[in-house]
C-alpha cells in the first residue's frame, strides 16, 4: 500500500514522521501543505484534518494525524528496527522524554501561536523569535536534567540503541538551531543529536533540505 505524508518543509512533527519513515525503510510521498499561505485552512485539507496541522499520514485507506501518533503507528506496522523498546518502563521513558518537546515545547512555538501573539498584542518578529527562544530553553533545560536522571545515555539517549525518543529530541535540537538558541548548557543532548545526524535517516529528513525550504549559504 502506498504511503503519503502531509507535511512542511519547517514543521518540526512533520520531521519526525519523515525519520520514522527513513529509519523503517519505508518509501512514501511527501504532499507539501504551505502553513505560511494558509492552505492548512482550505477545504480540501480540512476534510483531512479539521486540526488544520501537519502532519498526517494515509496509508492502508487510513488517515492518522499528531506525531506521537504516527510514530508509533509506524513503529508497530513495520516491526525493523524497533523504536520503542517491549520493556514498560523503558517505554514509559521513552515517551516522557519525547513528550517534553512534542508536547510542552514544540506547541507553544507553532505558525499558530505566533500568528496570535502578533494579532492580539502585536508581537513582531523579533518580538516572537525571544519568545520561542525562551521556551526552547527551558525545554533544554527539563531534557538535559532528565537525561541525567534517567542515567542511560549513551550513543543515544536511553543508551546505544536508537528510540523514538531520540527522534524527538533532534526534532527539538533542529528548531532549536532554527531559532539561535544557545545550546551551550546542553552537552548531552547535543552529543546525541550529533549522532543521530551522522545517520541518513535523520539528516537527510532536515527541514532545510525539503523543497520548499529556503536556501543556506
Amino acid at each position: 500500500m502506498s504511503v503519503t505524508l502531509y507535511g512542511f518543509w519547517r514543521s518540526l512533527a512533520a520531521y519526525r514522521v519523515r525519520v520514522a519513515l527513513n529509519l523503517k525503510g519505508v518509501a512514501f510521498e511527501e504532499i507539501a501543505i504551505n502553513l505560511a499561505a494558509g492552505e492548512q485552512f482550505g477545504e480540501a485539507y480540512e476534510s483531512l484534518n479539521p486540526q488544520h496541522v501537519v502532519p498526517l499520514l494515509k496509508h492502508d485507506g487510513h488517515e492518522i494525524t499528531q506525531s506521537m501518533a504516527i510514530l508509533e503507528y509506524i513503529d508497530e506496522v513495520w516491526s525493523s528496527p524497533k523504536l520503542l523498546p517491549g520493556d514498560a518502563l523503558e517505554k514509559a521513558q521513552n515517551r516522557a522524554l519525547a513528550l517534553v518537546t512534542i508536547a510542552d515545547t514544540h506547541p507553544l512555538i507553532v505558525p499558530r501561536v505566533r500568528n496570535f501573539l502578533n494579532s492580539e498584542w502585536n508581537l513582531d518578529e523579533s518580538e516572537q523569535t525571544k519568545w520561542a527562544q525562551h521556551w526552547f530553553a527551558l525545554g533544554n533545560q527539563s531534557i538535559e536534567k532528565s537525561l541525567i536522571k534517567i542515567g542511560k545515555a549513551g550513543t543515544y539517549s536511553l543508551g546505544n540503541e536508537l528510540t523514538l525518543a531520540d527522534i524527538a529530541l533532534a526534532s527539538h535540537v533542529i528548531g532549536a538551531n532554527l531559532f539561535k538558541v544557545d545550546m551551550s548548557a546542553t552537552p548531552i543532548l547535543q552529543g546525541i543529536f550529533s549522532n543521530c545526524m551522522r545517520l541518513p535517516a535523520f539528516a537527510d529528513a532536515h527541514p532545510l533540505k525539503q523543497a520548499g525550504a529556503p536556501t543556506v549559504n
